[in-house]
């Protein structure tokens, strides 16, 4: 039955995928809040994190044209799911594509790839999704002597209280995803 809630493009979900899809439809029939958002949202793929110090993320994966009605309901589905998974801190990340640069259109569209299909544009895109609700106000590149490359990134101090707490997670989850070293920092 939680099927509905995971649609992979191939192959079958694993056991965790299975349990996180059937979180979110256990929410959907027993939240009256959420009900009607979660009727059509499902996930494409669902991985745990290791960040370190033993503690964990859950990364869900949302196809990039449902992810502006997941953003309506992020910080109640959240709240949530990190109930139902104590001591992990979930995240939701939109399903993009990176297209190489060697990309060819086909006959029916012509033209250079789109920006937002590069690797730059995806990461930066991950970047903003792995914040969500905070606002991102600055990015800095620090290039050290030995030649490693850390980003700074300066977050709303607005939510400062909020987020916190999830800065390591944030820095932890973009490292694994893009191989990229960041820090946050608030303004």
């Amino acid at each position: 039955m939680s099927v509905q809630k995971i649609k992979k493009a191939s192959g079958e979900p694993d056991e965790f995928e299975k349990s996180v899809a059937n979180e979110l439809l256990n929410l959907e029939m027993t939240s009256t809040e959420l009900k009607a958002s979660l009727r059509t949202i499902y996930i494409t793929a669902a991985k745990e994190v290791d960040c370190g110090d033993g503690r964990k993320a859950i990364i869900l994966y949302v196809p990039f044209k449902l992810l502006k009605s997941v953003n309506k309901i992020h910080q109640r589905l959240v709240r949530e799911l990190e109930k139902k998974f104590s001591g992990r801190h979930v995240l939701i990340v939109g399903q993009r594509t990176i297209l190489g640069k060697s990309f060819n259109r086909n006959q029916k569209t012509s033209g250079p790839r789109p920006r937002s299909r590069t690797l730059t544009a995806v990461q930066d895109a991950i970047l903003e999704d792995i914040c969500y609700p905070t606002e991102i106000v600055g990015k800095r590149t620090r290039v050290k002597l030995d030649g490693k490359r850390i980003m700074k990134v300066y977050l709303d101090s607005k939510d400062q209280a909020n987020v916190e707490g999830r800065t390591d997670t944030f820095a932890a989850v973009y490292g694994k995803l893009t191989n990229k070293q960041v820090t946050f920092e608030f303004q």
